[in-house]
Parts: C-alpha cells; sequence; structure tokens
C-alpha cells in the first residue's frame, strides 16, 4: 500500500511538472506572437527605441570586450598547449579566430548581456508592474506592450550582431596579444593566417546567432518582467528566471543554429 502510494505521488509530481512546463511553453509562445504583431504594426516610439539602443548596446562594451579579450588569450594557450602534442603549434592562429567567430564570440557575448541586460529588464517591468505604472500606461491609453517590450526586444536584436562584431575582434587581439607575446608568434604571419582561414559564411553566422540571441533575451526579460509576481519577491524571481531561462535558450538555439549552418 505505501510503495504504490509512493508510485501515485511520484507520477503526480512529474505530471505536474509536465504540465507546468507545457503551460509555461505556451504563455511564453502567447507572448511572443502578441510582441511580433506589435513590432509590424504602429505606433513606434523611436525616442524609447534610441534609449534602449544606448542602454543595452553601448553599456554594455566593457563587459563583452572584457570576456572575450581574455577569452582569445586562454583559448590561445590552450591551443598551442594541445598543439604541442601533436607538433601542430602553427595551427593556433586559425582555431582561435574560427573558434571565437563561430561558437564563442557570440555565446559568450550572449550570455554576459543576458545577465547584464536581462535581468535588468525584468527588474525594471517587474518594478514596474508591482507599481502599477504598467496598468497606469493601459489608462493613459497607451500599449504597454509597444511602449515597453516592444522598444527593448527590438533595440537587443539590434545592437547584438555589432556587440558580437566588437567581440570578435577583440577576443582575435587577444590571442594575437598572447601568440606574439607569450608564445612567440610573429606578427604578420599571425595576422596572415587568421586572415586565409576566416571566411565570410564564419562571420554571416555569428552575425545570425548575434541576432537570434539579441531577440531571445529581450523577450525572456520582458516577458519575466510583464508577468512578475507581486512584491519584492516576485520581482527577484522574475529576474532570476530572466536570466536563467534567456541563458539555457541561447545555448540551446545556439546548437541548433550550429546544426543549420554548418551540418555534418
Amino acid at each position: 500500500m505505501a510503495a504504490t502510494t509512493f508510485i501515485q505521488g511520484f507520477l503526480a509530481s512529474i505530471g505536474r511538472s509536465t504540465l507546468g512546463l507545457i503551460a509555461s511553453f505556451g504563455r511564453v509562445t502567447i507572448f511572443l506572437v502578441e510582441t511580433l504583431s506589435h513590432i509590424i504594426r504602429g505606433p513606434f516610439y523611436f525616442t524609447e527605441l534610441g534609449h534602449q539602443l544606448l542602454r543595452i548596446g553601448y553599456f554594455s562594451l566593457p563587459v563583452v570586450g572584457l570576456t572575450t579579450l581574455f577569452t582569445g588569450g586562454a583559448l590561445a594557450l590552450q591551443i598551442y598547449a594541445g598543439g604541442a602534442r601533436f607538433n601542430a603549434e602553427s595551427v593556433v592562429p586559425s582555431i582561435v579566430a574560427i573558434g571565437m567567430v563561430r561558437e564563442l564570440g557570440p555565446v559568450l557575448a550572449g550570455l554576459m548581456v543576458a545577465g547584464r541586460v536581462a535581468s535588468s529588464i525584468a527588474a525594471e517591468l517587474g518594478t514596474m508592474r508591482v507599481t502599477e505604472q504598467i496598468d497606469a500606461l493601459t489608462t493613459l491609453s497607451t500599449n504597454p506592450m509597444k511602449y515597453l517590450v516592444v522598444p527593448r526586444v527590438v533595440a537587443a536584436t539590434i545592437v547584438m550582431p555589432l556587440l558580437v562584431l566588437v567581440g570578435n575582434t577583440i577576443g582575435i587581439m587577444g590571442g594575437y596579444l598572447v601568440g606574439v607575446a607569450r608564445l612567440d608568434f610573429n606578427a604578420a604571419t599571425y595576422i596572415q593566417n587568421t586572415v586565409d582561414f576566416l571566411e565570410f559564411g564564419d562571420l554571416t553566422s555569428s552575425l545570425i546567432k548575434a541576432a537570434v540571441f539579441g531577440f531571445i533575451l529581450g523577450l525572456m526579460g520582458c516577458y519575466s518582467g510583464y508577468n512578475s509576481g507581486r512584491g519584492a519577491q516576485g520581482v527577484g524571481q522574475a529576474t532570476t528566471n530572466a536570466v536563467v531561462s534567456a541563458s539555457v535558450l541561447i545555448l540551446s538555439v545556439n546548437y541548433l543554429l550550429t546544426e543549420l549552418l554548418f551540418p555534418a
């Protein structure tokens, strides 16, 4: 009898978790459709969009730059140490460039901006929800989705490719500095190998990933904040959910995009 009760409780918990996951997926999908519908229909708040472009893009440059700089340097050291086992140290410039542009640049920039921006958006909109400022916008005949959500999602989608482009350049520069100063590579040869092995498809795939990651982090930040629970605990939970969901989606979508853009 006890075993039957335990099994029933276990199966019931699995069912509740599954139903909750499906319900969450449905709510996010509805929010996504609403956001896309408002993006393609006016009115548009260009002043608010400009503020978000500055806030999400320009102020994220330091964290993206530092992250990619040290990652590029560490990547050069690791590839050199691994290549030395096979007498293939010369592959360092090409592997650093390809690794940064194809994978590490977009993913690291997406995760860092998600931690900085998605949490900020969720906290801001969550506070507005708690203090009923979102309801006040509706009272003033202003659509909260158009005024709050659309500028943030569009701004994140626009600026992420630019951030990734800068991050890729700085990451490759980090590998160059370590390769020349620490690993005794010839500067001209290092740059030439980097240019020779990078292809246009590598750059376009990096920018496509960046735009998708920007849309994801903007959407999840807005969704978590817009649907925040009441009180300080609700805002804190919304902030946590925004960062976790955006990070997990970025990593999972990165795999799917890699499969599509670089089929085996």
